[in-house]
């Protein structure tokens, strides 16, 4: 486990992509939707949690992708495992997940307390999810961090196996994939959706993205094992 630690530490010599790039993200949003407000004249913005978590997500987990083709291959020159690795980044984004979750729990009591930043603002709260539980926001917020982050994993174990030609590849399969599964399921999209809308919120927000991620994590591993620095 000491190793583990010690490999998680040399990680997060990234911590500007991992944690400061995301947390600025966070601190700037209630200001940027300030401007826009005054900028378009309006005193209240409205509901805007919609559209910070997706941007939230990219920016946490593009530092995942660079630990995999800058930090990677460092360590297998110290004499680092890929399990250890492995162990280590999942440890990372599990961590950074919660605590990124933790900060959006804080700023949506501190928007619920300002009155919605003093404007009737709602960009951190849940409101249109029906949940204002904060150890369920927390698991919300952090499911989908943690699922987008082990899709960056994965592409950074594609480039380290294959390099450009994986991803290209990879791009393209996963195009004609989407293809297919729209061209043959075209009939499947309200039972699904009526599958989905009967989920609970943690569901769908933190267990199914937890699932998503864990597979994500099996094949990054099976292709971990083979890829080289």
């Amino acid at each position: 486990m000491t190793r583990v630690l010690d490999v998680a530490r040399i990680q997060l010599v990234n911590w500007p992509a991992l944690l400061a790039y995301p947390l600025a993200v966070v601190a700037a949003i209630p200001v940027l939707g300030l401007i826009i407000d005054i900028t378009n004249g309006e005193t209240a913005s409205g509901p805007h949690e919609i559209y910070l978590l997706p941007v939230l997500c990219g920016v946490a987990a593009a530092g995942h992708l660079q630990s995999m083709t800058q930090v990677f291959p460092f360590t297998l020159g110290l004499g680092v495992t890929r399990r250890k690795f492995a162990q280590a980044t999942a440890l990372v984004v599990l961590g950074q997940a919660l605590l990124l979750g933790l900060v959006l729990v804080v700023f949506g009591a501190v928007e619920r307390t300002t009155g919605g930043w003093g404007r009737e603002a709602r960009i951190f709260g849940l409101g249109t999810l029906g949940q204002d539980d904060p150890l369920t926001q927390w698991l919300v917020y952090s499911g989908p961090i943690v699922a987008v982050s082990a899709i960056c994993v994965l592409v950074g174990v594609v480039f380290q196996r294959w390099r450009q030609t994986g991803i290209y590849l990879a791009l393209l399969g996963s195009a004609a994939l989407l293809a297919g599964a729209l061209a043959t399921a075209q009939r499947w999209w309200a039972p699904i959706g009526s599958f989905l809308g009967g989920q609970s919120l943690l569901a769908l927000f933190t267990a199914y993205p937890l699932l998503f991620a864990l597979a994500l994590g099996a094949a990054a591993w099976l292709l971990f094992r083979r890829a080289t620095a």
